[in-house]
């Protein structure tokens, strides 16, 4: 049955437009804020950080690596260098704190693209009617490190949409623009949330790593939802969502408790009700 009004609207009648997209705007701001970072240095030669998402330098002080093209390093029989390995335990531990899927929703530039397509999808009427199962994006990411075993290169990473895109953002586009156009074309009119929600093997190592972490979303007032359904909606995960707002058997706690919650406050935002707030796993 269609929908008799626009998702957010309650929200937006009740709590203003900028507390009904607060969360949404902050990340907007936080992967926006993320290129300008790495753009400053190539651009303007302010170089506050070096490198890229996968292997950067803050301040020539502070190493970042990526903990999962760490893993396919060791995998490929190489051993990194120690400050390689020190700049994937800082990242391991951040994610391990705030939920591995935070990298999704307000770090990847990829989700950019998605969102984009996503809402246009919505707003057209588009029905994308491929569906692939979310247990996928595990197949795909035990190929990705099989691959690595098996050939000793980093076969993943000459194919990474997200390694292609940033590169491409921060050094010049080129075939990034191709990877873009594609990505968005495939949510727009292939297969909704298709690759950030399905079949995204990045997705899925950070939502391995959400699984303990300690930041999460609570239905911390479940008892005056009213149904509207809006935060099924607008989340990229829905599923995570029932077990904590409706209390089903075996799942009383109002935490969202899945690794693949992405953190992204959409939810928060569009619920006219306030059920939802940032809490801790306890």
């Amino acid at each position: 049955m269609a929908r008799l009004t626009e998702i957010g609207a309650a929200a937006l009648h009740s709590k203003g437009w900028f507390k009904s997209h607060q969360w949404l705007l902050l990340r907007r701001l936080c992967q926006l804020s993320i290129l300008g970072l790495f753009l400053l240095g190539p651009v303007a030669g302010i170089w506050l950080i070096k490198g890229n998402l996968a292997s950067s330098m803050i301040l020539e002080t502070v190493p970042l690596s990526d903990p999962y093209l760490m893993l396919q390093v060791l995998l490929t029989g190489h051993v990194p260098e120690l400050v390689g390995l020190l700049g994937a335990a800082i990242v391991l531990v951040f994610y391990l704190l705030v939920s591995g899927r935070v990298y999704c929703s307000w770090v990847c530039p990829i989700n950019l693209v998605t969102d984009a397509a996503s809402g246009l999808q919505r707003r057209l009427g588009i029905k994308a009617r491929t569906h692939y199962s979310r247990q996928t994006r595990y197949w795909l990411l035990g190929m990705t490190l099989v691959l690595a075993l098996m050939t000793g290169s980093l076969v993943w990473e000459l194919v990474n949409p997200v390694s292609i895109v940033f590169r491409g953002l921060v050094f010049g586009l080129g075939l990034g623009w191709g990877v873009i156009v594609a990505l968005f074309l495939f949510e727009l009119l292939v297969s909704h949330r298709g690759w950030c929600g399905h079949l995204c093997p990045v997705g899925a190592f950070y939502g391995l790593l959400g699984r303990v972490s300690l930041l999460r979303v609570v239905a911390a007032k479940r008892e005056q939802c009213n149904d509207c359904m809006d935060c099924f909606d607008v989340c990229p995960e829905p599923q995570v969502i029932r077990p904590a707002l409706k209390g089903e058997k075996g799942h009383q706690s109002p935490v969202i408790k899945s690794g693949l919650c992405t953190n992204c406050g959409r939810c928060i935002d569009v619920c006219s009700k306030d059920v939802f707030r940032f809490g801790l796993r306890k």
